[in-house]
């Protein structure tokens, strides 16, 4: 009995240690809270005024301005379910002029058949939300709980570009073009098509569709410099990835992985394949990531250019140093916090940061 206690206590001990995170601990960074008293804040957009709109994910858009919170209405049914609700907002480059704020969320045709993420616009004029419009939904609904994606970013053509995960379909979604599900989408601001879509001439695909072979990619940006289209996604147990984004290509989902079941075994014996592209950096342990800045400012000095990565399971911000593509080093900010959700460098150049059931904080560099 005592040898099966030890063997047991061995198991757990090695596979605790195994799912530690290593990366050490930056002391160099502290924080100021600016929005205080949230709960999920999936994500949250600068207004031309330096005002806040923040989405919970259980379906509030909050104005956040002078200290207080006002909520926005005109918002279309939210589907709450597993890891669906309310997602992401941005705006549109010309907002200024136009008013349009575009976001994310889960939606349902008809209640009982599940749902699936959807891409939505709208003005916001005051504190409500009008001339609401779908520009892309997902397809079939799906009672299943996870990997709704969903980022948005418009490039400096007017595309916009945004991700939906496999919806936990993955051995159908992500490799197959004729189907929603484990992809990087771009359609133009309306919701129309870019003739220069990679799929736009294949009667069969779904035309929206810019690359494919994603699992559940939470963080997409734009390069400061190169202005390519970076994002990472949440891996099975090890294989978090971080890729860059080219039109067509194949990503590899579930075909090719550095990671395995939650439970330990294979789903895959490769980790490359010919046609599909590697990923610039993975993470094992996976550290769920979500949320996704590039620091693009003197504010911080020699952290100038680094890429910021919320890790929801061991509740730090990821500070990778980046060189010729490469995560060269890692080091945690924020420790300790909670789960970091969602990232955005503000107008005033200092990186701010929305963690669960803490708030929004302001990065500061010691």
């Amino acid at each position: 009995m005592k040898i099966i206690n030890l063997i047991i206590t061995l198991i757990i001990t090695s596979t605790i240690s195994c799912a530690q995170d290593k990366n050490p601990k930056n002391k160099e960074n502290t924080y100021k809270i600016i929005v205080s008293d949230l709960n999920i804040p999936w994500a949250f957009a600068f207004l031309p005024d330096a005002s806040l709109l923040i989405t919970e994910k259980s379906g509030e858009l909050i104005l956040f301005k002078n200290g207080k919170k006002t909520n926005i209405t005109g918002l279309p049914e939210i589907y709450l379910r597993g890891q669906g609700g309310l997602l992401d907002v941005i705006l549109h480059p010309n907002f200024r002029d136009n008013n349009w704020v575009y976001f994310s969320y889960a939606s349902s045709d008809d209640g009982d058949s599940g749902g699936n993420t959807t891409i939505a616009r709208a003005k916001l004029k005051e504190n409500e939300l009008m001339d609401l419009k779908v520009l892309y939904k997902a397809t079939p609904d799906t009672s299943k709980g996870q990997h709704f994606g969903s980022r948005l970013a418009f490039d400096d053509a007017g595309y916009l570009y945004f991700s939906i995960g496999d919806r936990g379909n993955r051995d159908v979604n992500p490799q197959d073009i004729t189907k929603d599900g484990g992809k990087i989408y771009r359609i133009n601001d309306d919701g129309s098509i870019p003739d220069d879509n990679p799929f736009v001439n294949n009667d069969q695909a779904k035309t929206a569709i810019y690359s494919y072979g994603h699992r559940n990619p939470q963080g997409l940006t734009i390069h400061p410099k190169t202005r390519k289209i970076w994002t990472h996604e949440h891996g099975p147990k090890g294989g978090d990835e971080i890729n860059i984004i080219d039109a067509g290509k194949n990503y590899g989902w579930p075909i090719i992985s550095y990671g395995f079941n939650y439970i330990g075994t294979k789903f895959t014996d490769i980790t490359k394949k010919e046609g599909m592209e590697q990923p610039i950096h993975y993470w094992d342990p996976s550290i769920a990531p979500s949320g996704m800045a590039f620091i693009n400012s003197d504010k911080y000095g020699n952290w100038n250019g680094n890429l910021l990565v919320g890790s929801l399971k061991f509740q730090y911000l990821d500070m990778c140093t980046i060189k010729d593509n490469k995560v060269v080093k890692e080091e945690r900010l924020l420790d300790g916090l909670g789960r970091v959700r969602s990232i955005e460098q503000g107008p005033d150049g200092y990186i701010y940061v929305g963690i669960e059931n803490f708030g929004i904080v302001k990065l500061i560099k010691e």
